[in-house]
């Protein structure tokens, strides 16, 4: 069996990558699982300087979701090139780094100095996070401000860029497009939604920051279709993301398209789940005589 996932500029031993926001830093789960079993992961987002995120309350739960404005609270980029990094680069997984920036400047300058750094296989991109703006504003909402920031971070670093997309957009193809048009090497979606919930006792949002983004199985139909979209229009691969809780959620976004698959929320219910719907996968392609999970890609039959 074949489990592994080619994006072109880097080939995973299997479709599974940890999403960041979920996955600390990685090793918080080396006590869980063995991390080399991934395909890979995303760290935790990084700004230059450490930032304490949003003031609590920042976690929500829902029916069937969890709302979080954590704020992307980080240790910037020299705490984690000094003390985080070097226990990651001997492992035999990719590990990807998430870029965040309060402005096109930051973002280059993050990116420019995460690429001087040995062990990193890609960046990816976050100009999707809902948390950090009122409102949930940030620079996947605009074709061209998307463009217009990938080209200048793709300029900024000879690694991968994998540019994170925002599904609180009308029109995600066109967003895919133009984030392709700006250089990106491969694009991953959806980040959350915008979301909010109130204590109807109180009658005050349970979150400080009011809003927040809504992740778990609650989005998954939302991403699968936004995946379906750009997968459908873009050359470069589609990292499908949003509810992936079992195996089989992941190979609906693979037959939508998907090349690779990034597991979050999942993560925070089970610290195994990005390993077991790896193996589940697995099993999906055995019990049905599939050689390559890659043949999945994109078969989404019309009728």
């Amino acid at each position: 069996m074949d489990l592994s996932a080619d994006l072109g500029f880097l080939r995973l031993k299997n479709p599974v990558i940890a999403a960041s926001g979920t996955f600390g830093y990685g090793p918080e789960f080396e006590p869980f699982i063995n991390l080399e079993k991934l395909g890979g992961f995303v760290v935790k987002g990084l700004y230059f300087d450490p930032r304490p995120g949003n003031p609590p309350p920042r976690l929500v739960e829902t029916p069937s979701g969890l709302i979080n404005a954590i704020g992307l609270q980080g240790i910037g980029v020299r705490a984690f090139a000094e003390k985080i990094l070097p226990r990651l680069r001997d492992l035999d997984t990719a590990v990807i780094a998430n870029v965040c920036g309060a402005d096109d400047e930051e973002y280059v300058a993050v990116a420019e100095f995460l690429s001087r750094e040995k062990g990193l296989a890609a960046l990816e991109l976050n100009i999707s996070c809902p948390n950090i703006r009122k409102e949930g504003a940030c620079p996947a909402f605009s074709p061209d401000a998307t463009r217009r920031l990938v080209a200048r971070v793709k300029a900024a670093t000879p690694l991968p860029l994998i540019t994170k997309l925002s599904p609180n957009v009308t029109d995600i193809a066109s967003v895919a497009l133009a984030a392709e048009d700006g250089g990106t090497d491969a694009v991953s979606l959806i980040n959350t939604l915008l979301a909010m919930a109130i204590d109807v006792e109180t009658r005050r949002p349970k979150l400080a920051n009011v809003y927040g983004g809504l992740s778990g199985p609650a989005v998954r139909p939302v991403a699968l279709r936004m995946v379906h979209q750009a997968a459908s229009r873009l050359r470069v691969p589609v990292i499908g993301m949003g509810g992936i809780m079992t195996g089989r959620d992941a190979v609906e976004f693979i037959i939508a398209g998907a090349r690779a698959v990034q597991v979050g929320t999942a993560n925070f219910v089970d610290p195994a789940a990005a390993v077991r719907i790896a193996a589940e996968i697995e099993s999906f392609c055995r019990e049905r005589n599939i050689p390559r999970a890659a043949d999945l890609v994109g078969t989404l039959r019309s009728s």
